[in-house]
């Protein structure tokens, strides 16, 4: 005789599941969950245990792949919730599928949270570069990406008055200068010596940049954090801006 799955209470769902109850009542108006396992009366409903991992994955696609739920309703379809490991694997199955086709429009990533402001800003500032298919804005690639760490960033806490989206403006502009350099040193060392292998030997140093700038980021973010603290120490205290009186000179 097979065992009985563990009961929960919508209230218990959401707690182990870290998604409030009203945002799973959504999912299971919209199909994306098996009803209640039992419903005793028309105040009480006790769900399977095994759809806390289906709503943490629902979320989790809502969250950072910017899919509307008819999507994400697409890639769950027939995936029953027989084990947290099962319905874990068939998902990260769909999305290794739906990898390289990955695309968002516009419509859908203001669906999704986004606010319009901030897609507008990073547009114009030409970090998001979308095409255009049927008349609709289509978003891709490091797009999607770079949009995605910016949610992330916002759901860890971080918030727009802490981390305005102006910000990445002098981000861009100290990056461009960066590749500059990087450009300007593979062709005055590497494309005059490589012969023929000059397209592999770009590919390899396009990695080898990228994990040495994170590198040399984490090396010099402490020793610079601490020269920026030493020269507000020196300082002497009557070189501090004055302030001023309001009293005009006669």
């Amino acid at each position: 005789m097979a065992a009985q799955p563990e009961l929960l209470k919508m209230s218990a769902l959401a707690r182990r599941s870290g998604v409030p109850a009203a945002t799973i009542k959504h999912y299971l108006r919209e199909g994306l969950l098996p009803g209640a396992h039992i419903k005793s009366s028309k105040n009480m409903a006790l769900y399977d245990m095994r759809l806390i991992e289906r709503v943490r994955a629902i979320k989790e696609l809502q969250r950072t792949k910017f899919l509307p739920l008819k999507v994400i309703k697409g890639v769950l379809d027939g995936i029953q919730p027989d084990t947290d490991a099962e319905t874990s694997q068939a998902i990260r199955r769909a999305l290794d599928e739906m990898a390289p086709l990955e695309a968002r429009t516009r419509k859908q990533l203001l669906e999704s949270g986004l606010p319009e402001a901030e897609l507008d800003f990073f547009k114009n500032l030409g970090l998001l570069e979308p095409t255009v298919e049927a008349g609709e804005e289509v978003y891709v690639g490091d797009d999607l990406q770079l949009l995605r760490i910016l949610g992330e960033s916002r759901r860890a806490g971080i918030t727009p008055d802490m981390l305005p989206p102006q910000i990445l403006e002098p981000y861009a502009r100290a990056i461009r200068e960066l590749v500059r350099t990087e450009l300007r040193m593979f062709r005055e060392g590497v494309i005059p010596r490589a012969g023929e292998n000059v397209r592999e030997l770009a590919e390899v140093a396009t990695k080898l940049s990228e994990q040495l700038v994170v590198v040399l980021r984490r090396k010099l973010i402490l020793p610079t954090l601490r020269q920026l603290a030493n020269r507000e120490q020196e300082i002497p205290a009557n070189d501090a801006p004055k302030k001023r009186t309001g009293k005009k000179k006669r």
